[in-house]
């Protein structure tokens, strides 16, 4: 039974106590609580990651690769994770980093899509002006102590034009024929200039995947945060796809002549 009067609905008699003279409890907020909603909160480190993202410039495109693993620290947590994010007709992003971040990176992309929408002018926003828009809004959350923990690879191909930057949560940009995030910076990234850089203008579309498909390869066998799943994104004249999983080809025979694995003694 409800004890408390003035969640009834009656209204107080103010012919007894015109004045209000007598005390009426406040009504009571039976609404679940949260501890921290007063608080501030901030991302003191990036607790579901992503990790590498690659991408490059071929002939008709561009072509960006990333896993669907999305770990909770070194366990191997979610493993049907789409890390590439089709924006607009014009644009990919992919994003390694907080995956939570991501999500509401993805909101607030889906938001500007919709306010330029409503305009209703003839404009469409393409690689260029979202990328110029995360660089700024990574820079001001950098900027507030509050960062979003992700490092961005933006890709498309609009009027003509390729064009392929990166973004991270400092707000420092850099655009390049070839990129990558995460431990594909250091591992992947070698194995991308030497096979891209200088012949952006005849890759074809086949060579291009073949060449991120043996990144994610040799990834795979060393980042132990990455996944033999993964997807493919390609932006062309004709638009943005993004496939399904695909699953990579690996052998570890090679691993029994690693000293200290095989069962070599020597």
């Amino acid at each position: 039974m409800d004890h408390f009067p003035t969640n009834w609905g009656r209204p107080r008699n103010d012919m007894f106590d015109a004045y209000g003279t007598y005390p009426i409890h406040q009504r009571p907020d039976n609404r679940p609580k949260d501890t921290f909603a007063d608080s501030v909160q901030r991302t003191q480190q990036p607790i579901v990651t992503g990790t590498s993202v690659l991408a490059i410039k071929y002939k008709d495109g561009i072509m960006m690769t990333a896993d669907n693993l999305a770990s909770y620290g070194s366990l191997a947590r979610f493993k049907d994770v789409q890390r590439l994010h089709p924006v607009g007709k014009y644009t990919v992003i992919g994003a390694g980093g907080d995956m939570s971040d991501f999500q509401y990176i993805q909101r607030m992309l889906e938001e500007v899509q919709i306010a330029e929408g409503t305009q209703q002018d003839g404009h469409e926003l393409g690689p260029v002006e979202i990328h110029e828009y995360m660089s700024q809004v990574m820079y001001a959350r950098r900027s507030k102590l509050d960062p979003l923990w992700n490092a961005l690879l933006i890709g498309g191909f609009k009027d003509g034009k390729r064009f392929l930057s990166y973004v991270d949560l400092l707000g420092t940009t850099y655009s390049a024929s070839t990129l990558a995030t995460g431990f594909g910076a250091h591992i992947a990234q070698p194995l991308l200039r030497k096979a891209v850089e200088g012949y952006e203008d005849v890759l074809t579309a086949e060579q291009a995947q073949d060449i991120l498909e043996n990144c994610m390869r040799v990834l795979f066998y060393r980042d132990a945060r990455s996944l033999d799943k993964y997807q493919i994104a390609t932006v062309t004249a004709e638009g943005v796809t993004i496939s399904g999983s695909l699953k990579l080809k690996t052998s570890w025979d090679f691993a029994e002549g690693i000293r200290g694995y095989g069962a070599q003694t020597q």
